[in-house]
């Protein structure tokens, strides 16, 4: 993502990841789907962001006044929290509900005695993560594909699973299925490209789309707004 007010982020040490800041900057933020989890540290505790369908609609009167969080890349946050990502899926939960009481007070002291508290985030993920394996491999096979544009059938195919199996694995990596990343995913490309300058018409045929309103129904079934609306 792009700076801009209130929002810095930068490559994580933690693979794929990255540590943002937030700041409100006054007007309600939506926050679009991307395929990710996050830590997030608001100055008192810990909390995960699980994996969204739909857009959060932040309230700057809600929400504290600043906000360090570390963004996993799709499939890696199960690795380093220990649990399924389905089980968060569209939730904001605080980390006391997946790990115990005394681990979390680790975590939380941690964070808060730290200068930079994206920087003990990271070093509380590595220290957590699980190591990679043949799964892991195969779920970043996964998002390569699904990044790439094929559809969910292809992507079982391709890594030796059946369209079953794959809903499965995905729902635990992802927090929803293959499909879903692959919607996910896609409309992230094309609200970049647009963004970037190309016409809308233009970036929905680029990334797969079969015309400019097969993207507006997904810009509008995902935001919630139309791609006007979400772009100004």
């Amino acid at each position: 993502m792009a700076a801009a007010a209130g929002y810095r982020e930068r490559p994580s040490r933690v693979p794929g990841g990255f540590v943002w800041c937030a700041r409100p900057t006054g007007g309600e933020r939506r926050v679009l789907p991307d395929g990710c989890m996050d830590l997030l540290w608001d100055g008192c505790r810990v909390e995960i962001a699980g994996a969204d369908t739909r857009a959060q609609v932040l309230d700057p009167t809600d929400v504290p006044s600043w906000r360090v969080g570390l963004r996993f890349a799709p499939g890696f946050a199960p690795r380093v929290l220990g649990i399924p990502a389905d089980e968060l899926t569209d939730q904001r939960v605080p980390l006391d509900a997946v790990w115990t009481p005394d681990r979390v007070r680790e975590v939380t002291d941690l964070v808060a005695a730290s200068a930079d508290p994206g920087a003990a985030l990271e070093s509380v993920a590595l220290r957590n993560c699980a190591p990679s394996d043949e799964d892991t491999e195969l779920i970043e096979r996964v998002v390569a594909m699904a990044r790439s544009g094929s559809n969910s059938t292809t992507i079982a195919s391709h890594v030796g699973l059946s369209t079953r199996q794959l809903q499965r694995r995905s729902r635990v990596a992802f927090g929803y299925g293959a499909k879903t990343l692959h919607r996910v995913l896609r409309l992230q490309q094309a609200l970049a490209f647009i963004r970037r300058g190309d016409r809308a018409v233009d970036s929905a045929m680029r990334v797969g789309y079969a015309d400019q309103a097969h993207l507006s129904r997904e810009v509008r079934d995902m935001a919630g707004v139309s791609v006007t609306q979400l772009l100004h």
